[in-house]
């Protein structure tokens, strides 16, 4: 049996704000440790036997971040499909697995499917729980995995064991149900019962299984995505859905799609429809669905504190403190959170960050730009930051990667000036191709066709200067484009 890993790389990241954007989310930034949470998500898979490369499901807008995060740990994925918008795991599995039905010369796969942004800090306990599930997905099973509690959390879902389906220590069992997030109360009794284990949000089963069970249970999911797949384009590694049709397709996660009803059926009910386990998980996992997970997972000084960046702390207990750009000191705080980025701070308690969501939603019904992205805006071909602005001109600091271009363009409302600070540039600017030297500048009017190269192998660094009565990213006409953006 080859198993096929499906990595579910979308989401908003809206709980670890303001190092987490809606244009740049958690599973893209080294959250925990020196490696991004995509990375890691790919390096656990490494010991499986008879596994493929992983397929990976994302945001258009991320699809770069994809290509260039796992390149540069050497993992080439299977293909990435991208989304144009998000519409939860339901649709993305779904997609996944048609994809690798109609790649897979007539076979039917069995797939992995595992979000991007979640820690396992023991990957090799995580490998022995896939190996566990693995014989039961390729028998028809659809497999969930259950981690297994060390404390009353009321901010994951449940599963309720069943009946054990071999005579091992931990052993496979039936699901018995699925249950919401409980208050403490009841959280106490789920964990001191020993019946219970947290829903990890990890899935195995053969594509045919799940596309059955979505067909019973969601038919519009189902039919929604069809037609998006069959009317979907390829472009190298990267699967686009037909636009039109997967919008039409409703949000569901997979557990609300399928799992969950799958597991309250009857025998009689069930009329051939697989069955649903859950496989124990015991490998220090976490969703770090808020930053208190930072302070349970970190590595503690001496008073409690998880410290990350430049950071003076003094008389401060159990607190965790992030700079990323500035120093940030802290004195005779205890259960704080401080999380410092270049145009953000967040202070927070500890108990209240589930609620930084909720203040992100606020942000974002008042047009502040700090919930979408970050004041540095990665793009294919590299990064811009804002420096400065004002009324009819923007300053912007461009780091263009080597080898890299933007794209043959123009702008109907501004002009630009170009002073290179590091590195070598080649210039298009109508008919003329010129290069510029450290030091040296150019400009560029109002409804010129332009170009900016970094020919050379080291980060091209350009400050640009824009003026015009309009300066907005979407005063962008493309004629070229190495990256497929229109």
């Amino acid at each position: 049996m080859t198993l096929y890993p499906v990595i579910m790389a979308g989401g908003s990241g809206t709980r670890l704000w303001p190092l987490s954007r809606e244009r740049h989310p958690k599973q893209f930034f080294p959250i925990v440790d020196d490696e991004t949470m995509l990375q890691q998500t790919a390096r656990r898979l490494d010991g499986l036997r008879s596994v493929e490369r992983p397929l990976v499901v994302c945001n258009e807008a991320h699809r770069f971040f994809v290509a260039d995060q796992l390149r540069a740990i050497g993992v080439e994925p299977l293909g990435v499909i991208i989304e144009p918008e998000g519409r939860n795991t339901a649709p993305a599995l779904t997609l996944a697995a048609l994809w690798l039905l109609e790649m897979g010369d007539g076979h039917d796969p069995v797939i992995l499917a595992m979000p991007g942004d979640h820690l396992v800090r023991d990957a090799a306990a995580f490998r022995e729980a896939v190996e566990a599930g693995g014989s039961l997905a390729a028998d028809g099973w659809l497999v969930t995995f259950g981690v297994v509690p060390d404390a009353p959390e009321t901010g994951y879902g449940y599963v309720r064991k069943g009946a054990a389906l071999d005579e091992s220590a931990a052993p496979p069992c039936r699901v018995s149900g699925f249950v919401e997030k409980p208050d403490l109360e009841t959280a106490r009794s789920y964990v001191a019962s020993g019946e219970y284990l947290w829903n990890s949000g990890i899935f195995m089963m053969r594509a045919s299984a799940w596309l059955a069970a979505l067909e019973r249970f969601r038919p519009d999911i189902a039919r929604a995505c069809g037609r998006a797949h069959s009317n979907g384009r390829l472009d190298g590694d990267f699967y686009s859905p037909g636009v039109s049709d997967f919008l039409t397709c409703p949000g569901e996660s997979i557990d609300y799609a399928v799992m969950e009803k799958a597991a309250g059926l009857s025998a009689e009910e069930r009329r051939g429809l697989p069955d649903v386990a859950v496989v124990p998980l015991d490998a220090g996992w976490s969703d770090v669905g808020a930053w208190s997970a930072l302070l349970r997972h970190g590595e503690r000084d001496g008073d409690g504190n998880v410290v990350r960046g430049d950071v003076y702390a003094q008389s401060a207990e159990d607190s965790l403190l992030v700079s990323q750009h500035r120093l940030v000191a802290a004195v005779g705080v205890r259960d704080a959170v401080v999380v410092e980025t270049a145009d953000a701070v967040l202070v927070a308690h500890k108990d209240s960050v589930q609620d930084v969501k909720e203040m992100v939603g606020r942000l974002r019904s008042d047009g502040r730009p700090e919930a979408e992205a970050h004041r540095r805006v990665h793009r294919p071909w590299g990064s811009y930051e804002v420096v400065d602005s004002g009324p009819g001109f923007q300053v912007k600091r461009l780091t263009v990667n080597p080898g890299a271009a933007l794209s043959l363009q123009m702008h109907r409302h501004r002009a630009e000036h170009w002073v290179v600070v590091a590195g070598a540039a080649k210039v298009t600017r109508g008919d003329e191709v010129f290069s510029l030297s450290e030091n040296e500048s150019t400009y560029v009017p109002r409804g010129a066709r332009h170009r900016l190269e970094n020919p050379g192998d080291t980060p091209l660094e350009v400050i640009e200067v824009q003026t015009g009565a309009y300066l907005g990213e979407d005063d962008i006409v493309r004629f070229q484009d190495d990256y497929g953006r229109r």
